[in-house]
């Protein structure tokens, strides 16, 4: 995009959603305000409301900032093509990434969080969850079909059945740490004995 407005533009809607991140990690969700947000990017009131005029447009712009930022980590993880790179690290990495390990990951998952309870009541965000969760599903079912193909899972096993649930227990456990039933590490060794387990079958 280069140097010009449509760059600036995009940089100071990812400063401020970077604001609401750091807000939902020291304070949580309940913290997060316009003003608090102007305050934390160091802008003012008005400029962030000219970029998102409600709270509920902030929360998205942080959900869709924290998904950016998670994809450059699984990368930094998995490798920068993740189509030349094992199917079975991807899985891990990208389902890993799903259980917060550290500030920046638990305030993501906390807004993550705050859009399924908006979903509830609001038939505009389930419908874009439903659709951000298919393609979700399809890229995982995607890496099992990929090590079947190569021997690596059983001739008899469902990749898209096993895709879903491996995605529902990672962010069940996900929602665990968050609320403090369990930890990150104990809900990491969970995930990766559930896989491990998965693929003894072959």
């Amino acid at each position: 995009m280069g140097r010009g407005p449509g760059a600036q533009h995009v940089q100071r809607r990812n400063e401020i959603a970077d604001a609401v991140l750091a807000i939902v990690a020291d304070r949580g969700l309940a913290a997060v305000s316009l003003t608090e947000a102007a305050a934390r990017a160091g802008v003012s009131p008005g400029r962030v409301q000219h970029y998102f005029p409600a709270k509920q447009q902030l929360l998205e712009a942080a959900f869709e900032r924290g998904n950016e930022l998670s994809s450059a980590r699984i990368r930094a993880k998995a490798g920068a093509d993740l189509q030349a790179a094992e199917p079975r690290l991807v899985l891990t990495t990208v389902l890993n990434e799903l259980i917060p390990y550290d500030a920046a990951s638990q305030a993501h998952m906390r807004v993550r969080q705050s859009f399924h309870a908006l979903a509830l009541a609001d038939g505009q965000i389930a419908a874009r969850l439903r659709q951000l969760y298919d393609a979700f599903h399809r890229d995982m079912t995607d890496l099992l079909h990929a090590d079947q193909n190569a021997g690596h899972l059983a001739r008899d096993t469902d990749p898209h059945r096993h895709a879903v649930s491996l995605v529902a227990l990672a962010e069940g456990l996900a929602t665990n740490v968050l609320i403090g039933v369990t930890t990150s590490q104990a809900a990491q060794q969970h995930l990766l004995a559930a896989i491990a387990d998965l693929y003894s079958r072959a």
